[in-house]
């Protein structure tokens, strides 16, 4: 029997980001593995393979796959349903019935004749003789067997649902079914394009706090070696020699630290492309071009910078001024009131678009499920018509030989009586099922059905408010990582100026090489914390995307 109700049951329980960071303009053709070399690779290109050919994507899409298959058996319920079968039975015991043979013969019966009636027909006189029945001896009911011991039966049936209500809720919930599939589709590829990016990101910065390194170990040799022909030419200490060459071998450990994670880094990428680790990639995107302009980023989030927005050479930044017209604790309970809205200004608050994140579209989508199982609970008190039609053939024998002669209404014995076996049936009829009572069955559903509309419309609260969070979140990671990178710039600007000054009065002869150990591993720190903060704000802008719904929009232009 056809149960649509199942579709709906199986439903309701069951990108590049925007910007990409001031990234150069990728290349969106469909990016393939080569056999050999080594691949360029953009980030739009990542993401683009990660979403052809991630195992995990390409099995969600077969569930996708599945779901539409099981939308087309539910629609086949709907079109004429043909049944052929064939029997052969040897009944090696035919069952016998008790049949009444004496209530179809009556009694016996003579035909009394007297000696005057027998002398009038000598006489030639008419006589009228009139029998009359003679009581007996009743007969028991006897045991007869009806049939032969070998049967046959070969038929066709046909069936054509006419109406069902469920049927009808079932048609318009394929749609939505299948739009409810691909939304979960959608929504593993949201997460992959985050996973890549930040793989690919953290895939940057690695090889470019590497290559790095690599130049501060060449300037560290530079200096070891002046430091050295010094020391043979008296002018300075061995104690100078060995604090640079431990300060070498230090650097170098890093490095190769540094390279390991770097391969890491470059493993992890490939992991969540979906590429082969045994295939050679080349980053073709470029740390700088990645990093976006921390004033104009703020300027679009809405957040007023004090002065030059951020630390650095500028001035030191005073406390805001409170707005003309009001009082400090009027204006305090305003900045109360805008920290419990999400800390967002009021422009932001009145542009977030719920529709844009796909938990909200998929909560939607399950909600229009959760109304069609209701009208399909409910349309379990409609009737039910079918057309309904059958026809084959029937036949005996008393062998089995004899059975499969199929002889026909023309067949005839030797002595002439026909002897057919196989006698042809048909029958077409409506078949009606009219639901009258099921002990309250139907109402505790249609009860649950909406229960689970009353849950998915509290849902929708929580899931608002979760994506309120999250923006409010991912706005305040952002800034403050901005910051963060403002300032680390201007630390690594300053430690770069102060061992560039301090190596110059090193040579001059005026500076101690104690000065230029401590200087040289003050800007290695700040390099390591500028990349830190780089990558952070690369992190923070793609949970951003997320959370805003921007993510996969972008990675599909």
């Amino acid at each position: 029997m056809f149960q649509p109700r199942l579709l709906l049951l199986a439903a309701l329980s069951a990108a590049a980001p925007q910007g990409l960071l001031a990234q150069t303009k990728p290349n969106t053709a469909l990016v393939t593995a080569p056999t050999a070399g080594t691949m360029p690779l953009s980030l739009q290109q990542a993401v683009s393979y990660a979403i052809q050919n991630k195992p995990t994507l390409l099995a969600t899409r077969l569930g996708e796959a599945t779901a539409a298959a099981r939308v087309g058996e539910i629609k086949s319920a709907g079109l004429p349903q043909v049944n052929v079968g064939a029997t052969a039975t040897d009944n090696l015991k035919l069952q016998k019935s008790l049949v009444d043979f004496g209530a179809l013969g009556g009694g016996s019966s003579a035909t009394p004749l007297t000696a005057a009636d027998i002398a009038a027909a000598q006489a030639g006189q008419t006589v009228n003789i009139k029998p009359i029945t003679l009581p007996s001896e009743p007969v028991p009911p006897q045991a007869f067997a009806f049939g032969l011991q070998y049967a046959g039966n070969a038929s066709a049936s046909v069936s054509q649902l006419l109406f069902d209500g469920s049927y009808l809720i079932g048609l318009k919930a394929a749609k939505v079914y299948t739009e409810l599939a691909k939304k979960q589709t959608q929504q593993a590829e949201i997460d992959v394009v985050e996973q890549v990016s930040k793989a690919y990101y953290s895939t940057l910065v690695a090889r470019s706090r590497l290559a790095l390194l690599a130049r501060n170990v060449q300037r560290l040799d530079t200096v070891l070696y002046q430091t050295t022909q010094t020391f043979k030419a008296g002018f300075a200490e061995k104690l100078d020699v060995d604090r640079l060459r431990v300060q070498r071998n230090n650097l170098v450990v890093e490095q190769q630290k540094a390279q390991r994670l770097t391969e890491l880094s470059v493993a992890l990428l490939k992991f969540q492309m979906g590429l082969p680790q045994q295939q050679n990639i080349q980053l073709t995107d470029s740390l700088g071009a990645a990093v976006v302009d921390a004033g104009a980023l703020r300027q679009r989030l809405g957040v007023a910078s004090l002065n030059t927005g951020g630390a650095g050479e500028g001035n030191v930044p005073a406390a805001p001024a409170p707005v003309t017209g009001t009082d400090p604790a009027t204006q305090s309970r305003l900045d109360q009131q805008t920290a419990l809205a999400g800390g967002l200004a009021p422009a932001a608050l009145g542009a977030l678009n719920y529709n844009n994140r796909i938990e909200f579209s998929t909560l939607e989508t399950q909600q229009a499920l959760a109304g069609l199982d209701l009208r399909n609970r409910q349309a379990g008190a409609y009737p039910r018509l079918l057309l309904t039609g059958a026809y084959g053939f029937t036949g005996s024998a008393k062998t089995m030989g004899d059975l499969f002669a199929f002889r026909g209404p023309d067949s005839r014995a030797s002595n002439g009586f026909p002897n057919q076996n196989w006698f042809g049936f048909g029958n077409v009829g409506l078949t009606l099922q009219v639901p009258v009572f099921d002990g309250f069955r139907r109402k505790y559903l249609v009860q649950q059905s909406r229960i689970q509309q009353q849950t998915i419309e509290k849902g929708f609260e929580t899931l608002k408010q979760s994506i309120d969070l999250q923006d409010a979140q991912s706005r305040t990671t952002l800034v403050n990582a901005l910051d963060v990178l403002d300032n680390q710039k201007a630390n690594l600007d300053l430690a770069t100026d102060v061992a560039r000054v301090t190596r110059i009065k090193f040579n001059a002869g005026v500076g101690s090489n104690l000065e230029v150990i401590t200087a040289e591993t003050d800007l290695r720190s700040a390099q390591t914390n500028y990349y830190g903060a780089v990558y952070d704000v690369l992190v923070a802008k793609v949970d951003r995307d997320k959370a805003t719904g921007e993510l996969y929009n972008q990675v599909k232009k």
